[in-house]
């Protein structure tokens, strides 16, 4: 059985290629039963950062995969061909546990992508598409990232995407106390845009979401006013700092908007920080003059500064996954054969206990002591004649061949282990 991964990230690919590959969480089912189409089992993992599909299939599965994000997203596979990264087997378990970890993103040590790999897992689950053996890596992953975390110091203090994208944007408004800082989109990245805003000193937030109701929910939480989308006209020009983070797939803010709005404050800046992907925001707009705007990859400075200061926290962390790697590996051999050694030994048993009742009932009456006798008699004969085949296939777990020698040479029936 082999575990196949594909992916682009933050590292190997620009943000308007990312973008077109991202799959946000209202496409996420629809995404996940187009796999099925092409890979038997599978998760999505799509977040600001990355898209990666994992799968796991008796052939690796990379080409299955490729031809999926071809068709779930039109990126065609020359397009991805320059920035994708393949793995199998131990390096995309390695893979995978890193990101657990917070060391494969973009702010080393972030929070937010345990929850994301958690969420992933359970939208795979949702639609059947996640073996024993998925959920294994997943869940392995998960309770890694929690102990790297628990461990080492390199989440304490840790910065997030939401909190560099403030304080970039403090650094050309000097005061901002005196700001109003408008976030469009009111999910878990404006919530805590919205916080660290507040923590930061800024006394005025406005939320504009396409519901109203959560954009509300959020302000009750941390202060400020809701508003819907259809009101943005009219909260852009009055706003200093601007951060959008919504999951939208097309563009909210265009060159003709933000001209707009400038002309009410021509002499003050206006700071646009766009963290979403696919991004909210045109990237002509920053030609408009005293118009600053960002995307997520110019946070990428931050980022190698924060690398820097938790190095010593990250090779602690190194360890911890590459341990857990291995016991992880460990467990996954398992599965290879546990399938034909639970069939070699239900049909063992089935055996045994036939002719045992054949016996008995030729044989005069017996004792309760005779009976547990001969039972445990015939039980040891059992478990010695198997003896030989279970030990060969444990000692031969990652060959593709010894479970099938086994299963013909007993003639065994084996269902399927998975959902």
């Amino acid at each position: 059985m082999n575990i196949s991964l594909v992916g682009v990230n933050h590292s190997t690919t620009p943000v308007a290629v990312r973008e077109k590959v991202a799959i946000n969480a209202e496409q996420l089912e629809s995404s996940l039963l187009l796999l099925r189409h092409y890979v038997p089992h599978g998760i999505i993992l799509s977040t600001c950062n990355r898209t990666e599909v994992y799968a796991i299939g008796n052939q690796p599965t990379e080409e299955a995969i490729i031809n999926f994000l071809n068709a779930t997203t039109g990126v065609s596979f020359t397009d991805l061909l320059p920035h994708i990264y393949l793995r199998e087997d131990k390096t995309a378990f390695k893979h995978l546990f890193r990101i657990a970890s917070g060391l494969d993103s973009m702010i080393i040590g972030e929070y937010e992508v345990l929850g994301q790999v958690r969420r992933a897992l359970a939208s795979a689950e949702s639609v059947n598409m996640v073996t024993p053996q998925l959920r294994h890596i997943f869940q392995s992953a998960i309770r890694t990232g929690r102990q790297v975390r628990d461990e080492t110091g390199i989440s304490r203090s840790a910065l997030s995407v939401s909190s560099v994208a403030v304080d970039l944007a403090a650094k050309i408004v000097s005061e901002l106390r005196t700001c109003k800082m408008l976030i469009i989109g009111a999910g878990e990245a404006g919530r805590l845009v919205a916080k660290v805003a507040r923590e930061r000193g800024v006394s005025q937030i406005v939320v504009a979401n396409r519901t109203w109701e959560k954009a509300s929910l959020l302000t009750e939480t941390l202060g400020g006013t809701a508003v819907e989308l259809d009101n943005l006209q009219e909260e852009l020009s009055t706003a200093n700092i601007i951060v959008t983070c919504t999951g939208a797939p097309d563009r909210i803010l265009d060159s003709k908007r933000v001209e707009e709005a400038m002309k009410n404050h021509p002499d003050f800046p206006m700071v646009i920080i766009d963290i979403a992907v696919p991004r909210n925001v045109e990237p002509e707009v920053k030609q408009i003059d005293n118009v600053f705007l960002y995307n997520i990859d110019d946070l990428t400075k931050v980022s190698k500064v924060n690398r820097q200061q938790r190095k010593g926290e990250v090779k602690a962390a190194e360890q911890i996954v590459a341990a857990e790697v291995t016991r992880c590996l460990a467990g996954w051999s398992a599965f290879e054969t546990r399938p034909v050694i639970g069939a070699l030994m239900e049909k063992a048993e089935d055996i045994r206990q036939q002719q045992l009742d054949k016996t008995l009932k030729k044989l005069r009456s017996l004792s309760e002591d005779e009976r547990y006798s001969l039972d445990a008699m015939t039980k040891s004969i059992v478990t010695k004649i198997l003896q030989d085949p279970i030990r060969y296939l444990k000692e031969n777990k990652n060959s593709d061949d010894s479970t099938g020698i086994v299963g013909q040479l007993f003639q065994l029936e084996m269902e399927e282990r998975g959902e």
